[in-house]
């Protein structure tokens, strides 16, 4: 697996791979692949100088299993969590654009929708005509993934090895499903070279994720498909009627690309990476997704989970219902009470707040007297709250910015937004925008020379608490609207004029 030495030489029990490859033939074999109509943009032009200017780093990855998905609200994923360290490394902002189709990887990277792509992608010589790899953090083969035998249970070891493919020449004359851009595509072509037989490649739709297709191979439609052996593995602790025993390649190392125009970027990464190889946190986290059998399971059997399931809380009715009367997308309310409570409907805070929405008892007193312990009344409270909270940014024009100043007071109070927006108004910037505005002056309220100006009525605030908090819900609620997608509608666009 991605982690393991190069114990993986133990590939040599298939001799007829090692038969038909030699230094000579090398470059022979490479030479499909790629497919030759594909064509890549020119990369542009931008490096870290650029990247850190804009202040956020831009990474391209797949929706899937292991790389990035939501499960009980919270983003998670292997790639996801170390692009959170690599991002706090650089000291830039993350955002994570989602590739839906895999084909597309290098001509987003080169087109700059992204500075990177974090994926698991093997280091191939074709590849690397287009982009460069980071320093590679693992090592896998790709195996081949079959059913086993409809009565498997009742059957012997040998038996059910009898039924399947063990040896890559059966494969000879057979059907696999693969993506064309795929390394597993151009795999298939070499083995196909070596064997001097022919493997039949079926192309599959490059918004097929690969556990998607695997899924395929468990439900009856295809017979085959390949995968990288971590994978497969970790799909067959959910699916165990697959089998993912035959490996079809030589040990392959896996790496992140970025733009060949992006030394320093590459050269920061690598650094990065060299550092996270010291610590064990790095290998903690690859076995969290990758060896954690059990959680794993649990994971893609819940409803929670946003590929399969695509509820974010046991909640989800009472937010949206919530949320429909704000007039907001109930992605934003929900991501506001993660914010709050991680929908612990039990939580208290040091200051007394209590339950999902963490309102204070004598807040909810005046409210309507809710008690705050029921998720339902706690919703209905913090709504009650939010509304009489929008009253005060009327006469803010855009409806985004509405919506910032709304969650910073719910945070701060309004006196202290207030003062921000009062501070704002007296140094030329505009008191009706949050960002790169009045969040400026939250931010300054820390500092003596600004909450003793006379403009200030409601003295210190440790201003970054509601900048955080405004920033932290607006980042999550874009996730979240990026993978939990409502049935037969699309999203709610809460956050436009």
């Amino acid at each position: 697996m991605r982690l393991q030495d190069l114990s993986y030489l133990c590939v040599l029990l298939f001799p007829v791979m090692l038969s038909c490859h030699s230094p000579s033939n090398t470059d022979d074999m490479d030479a499909n692949d790629v497919p030759e109509e594909v064509t890549y943009s020119e990369p542009v032009a931008i490096d870290l100088p650029d990247i850190k200017e804009k202040g956020k780093l831009v990474a391209i990855s797949s929706y899937s299993p292991t790389s990035y998905f939501i499960y009980r609200g919270q983003p998670m994923g292997y790639e996801y969590e170390l692009l959170e360290r690599l991002a706090t490394y650089l000291n830039l902002e993350l955002e994570i654009k989602i590739a839906y189709n895999l084909d597309n990887f290098i001509e987003m990277l080169n087109t700059g929708e992204g500075d990177i792509v974090a994926h698991n992608l093997s280091i191939t010589k074709s590849r690397k005509k287009h982009v460069d790899f980071t320093n590679y953090y693992g090592v896998t083969r790709q195996v081949l993934v079959q059913r086993k035998p409809q009565d498997w249970r009742n059957m012997k070891l040998h038996e059910i090895d009898n039924q399947l493919i063990r040896d890559p020449l059966d494969l000879i004359g057979k059907t696999v499903h693969v993506r064309r851009n795929s390394s597993y595509y151009r795999r298939l072509i070499n083995l196909s070279q070596e064997m001097g037989g022919d493997v039949l490649i079926e192309i599959m739709d490059g918004n097929l994720e690969t556990s998607e297709i695997i899924r395929k191979v468990v439900e009856g439609e295809i017979d085959y498909t390949i995968a990288d052996e971590d994978i497969a593995k970790i799909n067959q602790t959910y699916h165990q009627d697959l089998d993912v025993e035959t490996a079809i390649s030589f040990p392959q190392r896996q790496a992140w690309m970025v733009r060949k125009t992006s030394p320093d970027l590459r050269e920061a990464v690598n650094n990065w990476l060299a550092q996270e190889k010291q610590g064990s946190d790095f290998y903690a986290i690859y076995n969290k997704y990758y060896k954690n059998q059990k959680r794993f399971r649990t994971r893609i059997s819940s409803e929670y989970f946003s590929l399969t399931g695509g509820k974010i809380s046991e909640y989800d009715e009472a937010i949206q219902q919530g949320a429909n009367i704000l007039g907001w997308d109930w992605k934003l309310l929900a991501s506001q009470i993660y914010q709050e409570s991680n929908f612990d409907p039990k939580t208290e805070s040091w200051a007394g707040a209590i339950g999902l929405m963490q309102l204070m008892p004598a807040t909810a007193k005046e409210l309507g007297n809710f008690d705050l312990y029921q998720p339902e009344a706690s919703i209905e409270a913090g709504v009650k709250y939010l509304a009489k909270i929008s009253a005060f940014y009327a006469d803010v024009p855009d409806s985004l910015e509405r919506i910032k100043f709304v969650l910073a007071t719910y945070n701060a109070g309004p006196g202290h937004v207030s003062d921000a927006r009062a501070l704002a108004q007296k140094y030329g910037k505009d008191p009706n925008v949050w960002t790169d505005n009045v969040d400026a002056y939250m931010l300054l309220k820390s500092q003596k020379d600004y909450y003793s100006d006379p403009v200030v009525k409601y003295g210190y605030c440790r201003g970054e608490e509601p900048y955080n908090y405004v920033t932290d819900i607006l980042k999550r609620y874009q996730v979240y609207r990026d993978l939990i997608r409502d049935s037969g509608e699309e999203n709610t666009v809460a956050l436009q004029n």
